[in-house]
């Protein structure tokens, strides 16, 4: 395709004009699969744009999927827009008919998990059940998770499980183009959500407690919105964030406006102790507390505690959709989170979990492959 082809159709020389003609054109068939698109630099001559301009126009088309840009043939264009897929996560699990167990997503152990049944016929008499008042948070609910939380929490929000909740809160906080820091190595799933929220990921090192606090100092310089990371049970390394490396940490995050977003993934089944960054920064610190690994993925249900603004924005969005998360399903983790034999259950399953993770890490060891 030549620049001045493509120029002449675009109206308006912005990055969403271009990005918004391009569309067009792939949609109604005027420019078709495997055509190689001019580069930056000569359409935004034809322009009179900034490279940039242009550069921001690919990205856009990339993120939905309809260009691919490699080294050798240039930018060329894959077909109509897609939903944005979650490459990584899908690509787990992957592999053939020998497979006995998939570590890979972490599933729970189902025999290990709580029977739901008395919780379930106790929450279905919940307070204003079929109320399209919209419920935050239930109070037993709260009442139930609050006295375990490690900082007070000023805003309190029941999501559809961890990984929603992170992405919900990167993507209220965060315009594309913004920078949020993480950790390396980190989860698949949540490079998937923050590649197609469209904000830059910027890497921060970690070792067998957490994040090193020189590779967190690099990753602000860059002024990221956001720094999310996993205080333990961390997800690939399984490591757990210190006392005194959380308060290297904190004081590098002291003198920024940074949100810090904590992702407690395994919650109760973590052998380690919760460190929150919460206990010094209430005002800008979010913890997101699973429950899918210790009560049941089928619940569907995290919980959001901490900075009470980030946690109104989350509930803004969400009322575009869901607008709440069901009160039966609250009050049914309610009432599991208050039983003593399921505490117990709990507790039990934690200590089987620790028990196979150092066999299996022993068996590896054997072998030549040290897992930390």
């Amino acid at each position: 395709m030549e620049a001045a082809w493509l120029a002449e159709r675009i109206g308006e020389p912005s990055a969403r004009g271009i990005a918004a003609t391009l569309t067009d054109l792939i949609r109604d068939g005027t420019v078709t699969a495997r055509t190689r698109l001019p580069t930056v630099r000569s359409l935004a001559r034809e322009l009179r744009v900034s490279s940039g301009t242009v550069a921001e126009a690919w990205s856009e088309l990339r993120r939905h999927g309809m260009i691919h840009t490699d080294r050798r043939r240039g930018t060329v264009v894959l077909g109509p827009p897609d939903v944005p897929r979650p490459i990584r996560y899908e690509r787990i699990g992957h592999f053939g008919d020998r497979l006995a167990i998939d570590l890979a997503i972490a599933s729970p152990d189902p025999a290990l998990l709580p029977p739901l049944e008395a919780a379930l016929v106790a929450a279905a008499h919940t307070d204003r059940l079929n109320d399209y008042t919209r419920e935050t948070i239930t109070p037993r609910l709260r009442a139930a998770v609050e006295p375990d939380w490690p900082f007070p929490a000023r805003g309190w929000l029941a999501v559809g499980g961890g990984y929603e909740a992170v992405q919900l809160l990167c993507q209220t906080t965060a315009l594309p183009g913004d920078r949020i820091a993480i950790e390396e190595p980190t989860a698949a799933r949540l490079l998937d959500i923050l590649e197609t929220i469209g904000v830059q990921i910027i890497p921060v090192a970690c070792d067998e407690e957490g994040p090193l606090p020189g590779a967190l100092a690099k990753a602000l310089r860059a002024r990221p919105v956001a720094f999310v990371y996993q205080p333990r049970g961390q997800s690939p390394c399984g490591h757990a964030v210190t006392p005194g490396r959380s308060a290297e940490l904190a004081a590098l995050l002291e003198p920024t406006p940074t949100l810090v977003v904590e992702d407690d993934g395994i919650g109760e089944l973590s052998v380690s102790p919760m460190v929150s960054m919460g206990t010094r920064f209430p005002d800008r610190t979010v913890l997101v507390r699973s429950y899918s690994k210790s009560h049941g993925p089928d619940l569907r249900i995290a919980v959001i505690g901490g900075a009470a603004e980030a946690v109104e924005r989350v509930r803004v969005l969400r009322s575009f959709g869901t607008g709440w998360t069901s009160r039966i399903l609250q009050d049914t983790l309610a009432h599991l989170l208050g039983d003593a034999e399921v505490r117990a259950r709990v507790e039990h399953a934690r200590g089987l979990y620790a028990g196979r993770r150092a066999r299996l890490a022993a068996a590896l060891a054997d072998r030549g492959v040290r897992t930390g």
